[in-house]
């Protein structure tokens, strides 16, 4: 059955700005009461006074791992190293049957350049590829008779190296997401291997999102 406190929970835990909000005791009980006011009432069909939703409010604890808690900090400070790449392009291409040999292309194009900034991804209707923008035109050639989705250029990409077991670590990705999330800061694209991470930001954005990275391990 249905109550005001399971329906607090259920708006709070479905709205990670608003559980963040009142861990760090930021939001006026009274305000959000009112706030939640009409879509707790439509979700317990019944009228409902500002009053009990505030209670509700009061007595909601966040579900606590202390154990995993202690984990997540203990990773951020064992952060590696942080790098930046700029002048970076992303490419989508549809997939086909012959993406493949057009992708074998720029693989042997680019060969033991390790300068150059390269990732692809593949979906299952499409494909991505990000490159430096001065390998631009090779893409553009390689890939000439498949089907072009999307381009972006003017684009910089931050990569983190995390230490070995992050991927037992429940929560880890989303506290990232959530302080860049926080900080207004939009995701491209996001590239992981099993111990680095990569986010791709438009260029006006990435000294924020640096910022943001970095004090992860304070």
């Amino acid at each position: 059955m249905k109550t005001i406190a399971s329906c607090v929970q259920d708006i709070i835990v479905s709205s990670p700005f608003l559980e963040e909000g009142l861990s760090r005791q930021i939001i006026n009980f009274s305000a959000l009461a009112k706030d939640l006011n009409k879509p707790i009432s439509e979700m317990l069909r019944k009228p409902v006074k500002d009053g009990a939703i505030m209670m509700a409010l009061r007595r909601y604890q966040q579900p606590l791992n202390i154990e995993n808690s202690k984990r997540i900090k203990h990773t951020f400070k064992n952060l590696g190293d942080i790098t930046v790449r700029s002048d970076l392009s992303d490419f989508t291409f549809q997939n086909s049957k012959t993406l493949i040999d057009s992708h074998s292309q720029v693989l042997e194009s680019i060969g033991a350049n390790n300068q150059i900034f390269y990732a692809f991804t593949r979906g299952m209707f499409e494909s991505n590829i990000i490159i430096s923008t001065s390998e631009k035109e090779s893409i553009l050639k390689a890939f000439i008779n498949e089907t072009q989705i999307g381009a972006q250029d003017k684009l910089s990409a931050i990569s983190i190296y995390l230490p070995k077991g992050n991927s037992k670590i429940a929560g880890l990705y989303y506290q990232i997401f959530k302080r860049l999330a926080w900080e207004n800061i939009t995701l491209y694209e996001v590239v992981s291997t099993t111990n680095e991470f990569t986010i791709v930001v438009e260029d006006h954005l990435v000294d924020r999102a640096f910022s943001v990275i970095k004090r992860l391990k304070t």
